[in-house]
């Protein structure tokens, strides 16, 4: 399904000028050529992969997370179901974004199942202390709706309940089918219908664990559908997205039906977040793609700029010999020994550059050049 801002969506959004002026800037561009797709896309993949998982608690890091992805390697100590978690995840990125170009498919909650399962892998076992020290356990079932009722604790302390298990069923087919006839009928621009179905969704909460992900990997199917650009959450930002979420809960009101019918209107905060938010990572993908520059650099999501020729030059000769020694560093940049060591240790520290101990190589640059 490929929609523009036509005259209908001008009108809609006329308001919107950033978003607007950021998708013509992004159509102006198109289409990209094969070196830019490859450039975006693994981007793309190590951003929202990261960062969609990092949100939920997951403790590999971004340079981690590109090596796992990419090469297939573990550097450093890292936790096993981390590891699984963030290449299920991956996975599942790729089965969603397969089934996002079937534009004449229906979405089904056989789909969304599915992708749950991805995710989870498998079923396992949550155990839990409770008060006076008894022992309870409970499983987790993958690909399959919730069989208790779950709830999230608010930033003032209060629980705030989504939908029980009895209504899940019911609500999932709700909302399937609500979705498909609003892209039908084009009652929204793809943005507000893509906001509004992550709201919904996460006011059902369906599943036991994973709703976030299955949340944030919706909204890019349905952007993509869209044929907008698909966008990142990004973890060092995640006060202003549950900020935003939980602002539209106190308008929509504590019941879980009325969260799993909510109007546009009563998600207003949320909504004005999810433009603005689609709107940067827009402008941000058009940067990385035209932006160039000796000394122009993307880590996770951000540009970078180094004062330093030295930085630059350390990180040139590292990506392009990954076995460069520190002496024959202090050579090519004609600084002394402690002087390279404590910009490698820097660059390591913000996570620009990663050390290894595979035999192949010894260190791998994560940020990535603009040209």
């Amino acid at each position: 399904m490929q929609q523009i801002f036509n005259n209908h969506y001008r009108k809609k959004m006329k308001d919107l000028k950033i978003l607007i002026q950021a998708y013509e800037r992004w159509q102006a561009i198109q289409p990209l050529n094969e070196n830019d797709r490859a450039r975006l896309s693994r981007k793309f993949t190590i951003d929202f992969n990261y960062n969609s998982n990092h949100i939920e608690g997951n403790t590999l890091t971004y340079g981690q997370t590109e090596l796992l992805l990419l090469f297939g390697k573990v550097v450093s100590e890292a936790e096993m179901k981390d590891l699984e978690e963030m290449k299920a995840h991956n996975v599942g990125l790729k089965m969603m974004q397969v089934e996002a170009n079937e534009i004449q498919n229906p979405l089904t909650e056989t789909f969304i199942r599915q992708l749950h399962k991805v995710l989870l892998r498998e079923d396992y076992t949550i155990y839990r202390t409770l008060p006076g020290g008894v022992q309870t356990s409970y499983t987790i079932h993958a690909g399959c709706y919730k069989t208790r009722p779950n709830s999230v604790i608010t930033r003032y302390g209060d629980r705030f309940e989504y939908a029980s298990p009895e209504e899940t069923p019911a609500l999932m087919n709700d909302l399937v089918t609500w979705y498909n006839n609003a892209e039908q009928s084009r009652e929204y621009t793809p943005v507000q219908l893509a906001a509004l179905f992550h709201y919904r969704y996460i006011r059902i909460h369906p599943f036991e664990d994973g709703n976030g992900r299955i949340a944030r990997l919706m909204v890019n199917f349905i952007l993509s559908r869209h044929n907008y650009p698909m966008i990142v959450v990004r973890s060092r930002k995640k006060y202003q997205y549950l900020e935003a979420l939980h602002t539209s809960d106190l308008k929509v009101g504590i019941t879980p039906s009325d969260g799993a019918n909510a109007p546009l209107n009563k998600i207003d905060t949320f909504l004005k977040y999810f433009e603005r938010l689609v709107a940067d990572e827009i402008i941000q993908n058009i940067a990385f793609l035209r932006d160039c520059g000796d000394n122009i650099w993307w880590f996770d999501g951000e540009k970078v700029s180094f004062r330093s020729p030295n930085t630059i030059t350390i990180l040139r000769t590292l990506m392009n010999e990954p076995n460069t020694t520190i002496s024959e560093l202090c050579s090519i940049v004609g600084i002394n020994r402690s002087a390279i060591q404590k910009q490698l240790e820097q660059l390591k520290k913000k996570g620009y550059i990663v050390q290894s101990n595979f035999k192949e190589e010894k260190w791998h640059v994560v940020i990535v050049a603009s040209n």
